[in-house]
């Protein structure tokens, strides 16, 4: 996500299609959390979103107040100032895209709201689509893709406010179910034959479809729904068919599984301010330019140099703001998560 973000390789979504893998594991754990009994689903749906939203809103409290003291106002673009203002209760609730300022500074800080948007969708369909899931498991998962062709061909005339978010759901739906399955053990049961011929089969169709329908960025997936959507879904079922079963590989190596632990307790922390890491790295590569001693030592315009700079960067956000995430999670408050003894 860093690395991809950084040096903007488009390549990396075939490489290793990390959105899919995201939400098929937040598929796995969410159907594990509806199974538990212990809380109806309404409850587990309202336990999921406590998680999420309370460090999205400090994320959100921040980025809002630097844009007012630009001088951004919500209503600069026109119309109603009540609908404008209104609209900012997509900052607490994010199922759309909030409102921010023109500049690029603010596009780059937000775009990976979408991601959180799409999450919280999934968790609140959760119960319905774990149910539709357990009736036809592979016709849910078959329907999907062909949502991700819906959007990718934009048959729909949908509004955009509304063609985003659809189009992530359409995108993810088959890795987010694929988690369903996983959860169920369908695909350890399936045969190894057959899983290597579909998800290669899905593979080369949505690898196929990218290369010939190249977008602005290139062959980027992320731009390219059904590509993303076929080639995410044949990677991840290989990955949780052919994968490890358990942990024990990464508990061997303690400096690998120190650095699991710490991603898995602030994911939502590195995943929000990761893009604010890159805007001050540039910033402060800026001021660098300024010094001729660190002019002419340093690779100030090398993008790997930007790349070292950014994770101190991310190690502070993780300090500064990763308790919200332990206070979410009813956890006691940790500022450098690790493992135990």
């Amino acid at each position: 996500m860093v690395t991809y973000h950084t040096f903007d390789w488009a390549w990396l979504t075939l490489a290793f299609p990390a959105m899919g893998v995201m939400f098929a594991l937040a598929g796995s754990l969410m159907a594990g959390s509806l199974d538990r009994g212990d809380r109806s689903a309404a409850a587990v749906v309202r336990a999921r979103m406590r998680r999420l939203l309370p460090p999205v809103w400090l994320f959100g409290l921040a980025v809002v107040i630097a844009m007012l003291m630009t001088g951004w106002r919500p209503d600069e673009n026109g119309g109603s100032k009540a609908a404008a203002w209104a609209r900012m209760a997509l900052w607490v609730v994010p199922v759309g895209e909030p409102p921010y300022a023109d500049t690029d500074w603010a596009w780059q800080i937000v775009a990976p709201l979408w991601y959180i948007r799409a999450y919280l969708l999934f968790v609140i369909l959760s119960p319905l689509l774990l149910r539709a899931f357990r009736r036809a498991p592979w016709p849910a998962v078959a329907s999907f893709l062909l949502l991700a062709a819906v959007a990718q061909s934009e048959l729909l005339p949908l509004p955009g406010r509304v063609a985003e978010p659809f189009t992530d759901l359409a995108t993810f739906g088959a890795c987010w179910l694929l988690g369903f399955a996983h959860r169920d053990g369908l695909v350890r049961r399936l045969p190894t034959a057959r899983v290597a011929t579909a998800a290669l089969t899905l593979m080369v169709m949505g690898g196929a479809f990218a290369l010939t329908h190249r977008t602005e960025e290139g062959y980027d997936l992320g731009a390219i729904p059904l590509g993303q959507a076929l080639w995410s879904f044949g990677f991840v079922l290989l990955l949780l068919r052919l994968g490890p079963t358990g942990d024990r590989w990464v508990r061997r190596y303690r400096p690998v599984h120190a650095t699991v632990v710490l991603l898995n307790s602030r994911a939502v922390t590195v995943y929000l301010w990761h893009e604010v890491a890159l805007v001050l790295g540039v910033l402060l590569i800026d001021q660098m330019w300024r010094v001729p001693a660190l002019e002419n030592t340093l690779p100030l315009g090398a993008t790997w140099f930007l790349y070292l700079l950014v994770w101190p960067l991310i190690a502070l956000a993780v300090v500064m703001a990763g308790w919200c995430e332990d206070r979410a999670a009813r956890r006691p408050v940790r500022l450098w998560p690790g493992p135990g003894p």
